[in-house]
């Protein structure tokens, strides 16, 4: 059983920028949002997949991901997504010897910085770069199959 921990913080500065990787342009959206679980499409560089995610609200939740082929991947983007499509740049950042993504959203979530780090259990000591502002893990609406329903642009 696949089980995704991650804490996720808002962004205060632009100093992560000097720490970055790599990155990838995702437009993603959801088959369904039931309250139990999500189920969405997405598609990243070249490559895409259907994940399905438990709703649990905080840093553990269950999170099941297959590849997709790209064709069948926009289509269901174009025809079977509700609400309007997330569409972001996730940044890969190496800060304090942890790997971080941050998320720079656009269309109906531009103005929204998102950063979040998979641990390998809740209880993992998480080293906050001077970058990182107030944790959200817990806020339902940082959550991203709640910014296709309710855009950060609404809020």
């Amino acid at each position: 059983m696949a089980t995704e921990i991650e804490r996720k913080y808002l962004v205060r500065s632009e100093a992560w920028r000097a720490h970055v990787e790599g990155q990838v342009r995702f437009r993603q959206g959801y088959l369904a949002n039931t309250g139990r679980c999500s189920v969405r499409v997405r598609v990243g560089g070249d490559a895409a997949h259907v994940n399905v995610k438990g709703a649990t609200a905080g840093a553990s939740r269950l999170e099941f991901e297959y590849p997709v082929p790209m064709e069948d991947a926009q289509v269901m983007l174009r025809e079977l997504c509700q609400g309007p499509l997330v569409e972001k740049t996730r940044y890969f950042v190496r800060n304090l010897a942890q790997n971080w993504e941050v998320d720079v959203f656009e269309g109906d979530n531009a103005g929204l910085v998102v950063a979040e780090i998979e641990l390998q259990d809740e209880a993992q000591a998480v080293k906050l770069p001077d970058w990182i502002g107030e944790e959200v893990t817990h806020d339902l609406r940082y959550y991203n199959s709640e910014l296709a329903v309710t855009p950060f642009n609404q809020w």
